[in-house]
């Protein structure tokens, strides 16, 4: 399902996936924080429409509550710190100068639409509120299948209502896995599911069904490298989601 911000032709694809073939996708793993941002051969594609999706649909795609902006801000910290470590990314005082040789403006009065501009990652910001993690804050130019609306300023249950595999045992388990993880010591893993539409920016209610958000059949393979990233200082976990795009193998 795309908008005119999303041509259909050409679609955005990668070339492949930087991990197993789809068959043998990992589970939850240690990441090495050096490999926290990805710059893939889609890059300059992917954030052509990331700055077109920020500037148009910004209501769409930024949310961030009040008292969540101190994480917020963390955030853009921590990604400018690991920035400067990528020989690819220039990080002025004011400025970024990004592997396509875009310069962003650094404007830490917005910091969501600024790290929307700065990488291919996705963010969702989760602070624990209570005895659950909620979605605080996100840049989500990518959503596959579903709406920031719809889930912002919610715990992690009831973001994953249409999930029927989301069942209490699993939420009790992700929520010590959200509980778990440290700062220093961020973890991943992927997903892969079949589309037939390669478009990135494919918003859906959450009332359809999963037959129609999730076709069985398709050309594409749509997988997604989801990260967990505890900042130090607000204790929050930046929940990022770097997409890839690839024509599905024969």
């Amino acid at each position: 399902m795309r908008d005119e911000f999303e041509p259909a032709e050409p679609p955005i694809l990668q070339s492949g996936l930087p991990y197993a073939p789809p068959e043998r996708l990992p589970g939850m793993a240690p990441l090495d924080p050096a490999d926290w941002i990805l710059v893939d051969d889609a890059f300059a594609a992917q954030m052509a429409l990331r700055e077109q999706l920020i500037a148009g649909r910004r209501d769409r795609v930024i949310a961030l509550q009040d008292e969540a902006r101190p994480a917020a801000e963390e955030l853009l910290d921590e990604v400018l710190a690991a920035l400067r470590q990528r020989p690819d990314y220039a990080v002025a005082a004011g400025q970024v100068t990004r592997p396509d040789g875009a310069c962003v403006p650094l404007d830490r009065g917005d910091p969501l639409a600024t790290l929307g501009r700065l990488v291919q990652q996705d963010f969702c910001l989760l602070e624990k509120r209570g005895e659950e993690h909620v979605l605080t804050g996100a840049v989500l130019c990518f959503p596959a299948n579903w709406t920031l609306a719809e889930k912002f300023g919610h715990p992690l249950i009831r973001i994953h209502v249409p999930v029927p595999e989301y069942d209490e045992g699993l939420a009790r388990r992700v929520q010590r896995l959200f509980d778990g993880v440290q700062a220093g010591r961020p973890l991943w893993r992927a997903n892969c599911l079949v589309y037939a539409d390669p478009g990135l920016h494919v918003p859906m209610s959450e009332t359809l069904t999963r037959a129609e958000r999730h076709p069985r059949e398709g050309a594409f393979l749509r997988s997604e490298r989801q990260s967990l990233w505890r900042l130090p200082r607000s204790g929050a976990v930046a929940f990022g989601i770097h997409t890839f795009m690839i024509r599905r193998p024969a």
